[in-house]
């Protein structure tokens, strides 16, 4: 007997629909084809031992089972629970008439219970574009499956629930979530908050001028001058994502597996990779591709503490990225594109000592070894990171300080409010939506200066010999500045604001 059940296959951030064709003939043995790896091909153990701790069995009889489209490989263990349903229709040992009328996926383990899968949203996505009647899939992925409305979506603790689903015994009530309560569900206080940080009032303007135009940041500063305590916060003071960001983001996670028990993701993430991770880990790809840490930070921060111990290799493969906001992996039979719109926040010490600079502790770095520390990050690198900032350590009067600072829900209003203002410039241009993004078309267009700004800014690229690549950026975190005081024109207020983060220019630095 011949029947057809379906599941998915992810690549990137998009599903397929797989038909799973299963035949039961006369005969001995198990056929299963259709470029399935070593993980499906082995399900047929598992299958067995899950029916057979049920009160079910695997046919002793010929089964051929073809996963179509045969040229497309299909991976991992997540069809296990798609191959025994078809299994058990086409042996006659559960009905078989509503079987192909829902989307089917899970692991599962031999006493019959289902482990969660990855991609429960893009899938249940697909399932509904192509008027599946529902989704069966473990209860560990329910919610974020759930998110998709018009489909029923049936979340399963053992095999056993989806046979008696079939067989009319049980009844099982589709998840139903809300994704408009979902989304807006936020948390009343942030985990880390500005009003925590002693002093660094300096430091704190900075991180809001970044957060308003969405500009990449870099913190120098010696140890323990709250560098890292700082960039945790920057979350914080950015923006509520919208309702297509927060699916965005769900659906990159989902596919990464790191949304179970999860409905949809409303706070910005914040990914913050060691600096041992490779170039995959970081990029994306690997022999099964899977979104790398700038694709997770995605519509969120990706912060690289230490910026000089990660590999030379691993930080130039981010450039491509930065510029183009996704990131494309490419093999010899196939090419996935996942996106990564994120702002990237680094942190370095100005010396291996960490010292360097620094007034009150002595530089035991040679010249040679200063050297050879910032010539880890490009020139190529720094060009896309808009504002370099020196972080000083706190003095003790003011670390013990009772008074708190401002606090995150009011850094927010001013930035939320500047990006308001840059959304309304940007609402015809698709893809530009904050300052940061702007090219010099569009900078020359709404950075245009009076002759006085003209002036300050050809002063202090002579003087403080300011490279090239920092005109641009000035220009752009100006147009920040002058868009959290409401501003119409850059003036040279803003104009001078802007050249004091561009530490990394001057000479005595980078050279």
């Amino acid at each position: 007997m011949l029947i057809k059940v379906y599941g998915s296959a992810v690549f990137g951030v998009e599903a397929t629909t797989i038909t799973v064709e299963v035949n039961i003939d006369k005969g001995i043995g198990y056929h299963l084809v259709g470029l399935p790896d070593n993980a499906i091909k082995e399900s047929s153990y598992r299958i067995a031992a899950a029916l057979k701790n049920n009160g079910y069995n695997l046919p002793v009889k010929k089964i051929t089972i073809n996963m179509a489209p045969a040229d497309l490989r299909k991976e991992g263990s997540a069809y296990d629970l798609t191959l025994a349903i078809g299994i058990l229709a086409a042996s006659g040992q559960i009905k078989s008439d509503e079987v192909d009328k829902y989307l089917i996926m899970g692991e599962l383990s031999l006493d019959g219970s289902l482990q969660p899968i990855k991609g429960g949203l893009p899938i249940a996505i697909k399932a509904k574009e192509e008027g599946f009647k529902g989704f069966f899939l473990p209860k560990q992925n329910v919610k974020e499956a759930a998110i998709v409305a018009g489909l029923d979506v049936y979340g399963v603790e053992n095999v056993l629930e989806v046979i008696d689903f079939f067989e009319g015994k049980g009844t099982i009530e589709p998840t139903v979530i809300n994704t408009r309560d979902e989304f807006y569900k936020t948390l009343d206080f942030p985990e880390f908050d500005f009003s925590e940080v002693r002093g660094q009032e300096s430091i704190k303007r900075c991180m809001e001028i970044a957060a308003a135009g969405g500009h990449n940041i870099i913190l120098i500063g010696p140890p323990g001058s709250g560098k890292t305590m700082i960039a945790k916060r920057l979350p914080s003071i950015l923006p509520p994502m919208t309702l297509k960001e927060a699916l965005e983001t769900t659906k990159i996670h989902s596919v990464a597996g790191k949304v179970k028990d999860v409905g949809l993701m409303n706070q910005r993430p914040f990914r913050s990779p060691h600096h041992t991770a490779s170039s995959v880990a970081l990029v994306g790809g690997g022999s099964y591709p899977q979104p790398g840490e700038i694709s997770l930070a995605h519509n969120g921060v990706l912060f690289l503490d230490e910026l000089p111990e990660f590999k030379r290799e691993v930080l130039e493969v981010m450039r491509q990225p930065l510029e183009d906001r996704e990131v494309t992996i490419s093999r010899a039979k196939f090419t996935i594109t996942y996106p990564s719109s994120f702002m990237l926040v680094a942190s370095m010490n100005p010396s291996p000592s960490g010292f360097f600079n620094d007034p009150d502790s002595p530089n035991t770095s040679s010249p040679h070894e200063m050297t050879r520390y910032l010539s880890k990050i490009s020139g190529p690198l720094l060009d896309r990171i808009d504002i370099h900032i020196e972080v000083t350590p706190v003095p003790f009067d003011k670390l013990t300080e009772k008074r708190n600072g401002e606090s995150s829900v009011e850094i927010r209003k001013r930035v939320t409010s500047a990006r308001e203002i840059q959304s309304k410039r940007f609402e015809e241009i698709d893809h530009i939506h904050y300052n940061a993004q702007m090219s010099s078309k569009q900078i020359r267009e709404h950075c245009a200066l009076d002759d006085a700004s003209l002036l300050l800014l050809k002063t202090a690229m002579e003087r403080l010999n300011l490279s090239a690549r920092a005109f641009d950026r000035i220009l752009k975190v100006s147009r920040t500045i002058a868009d959290l005081e409401g501003a119409d024109v850059v003036g040279s207020g803003h104009i001078a604001e802007a050249i004091q983060y561009r530490s990394l220019d001057r000479d005595g630095w980078l050279g």
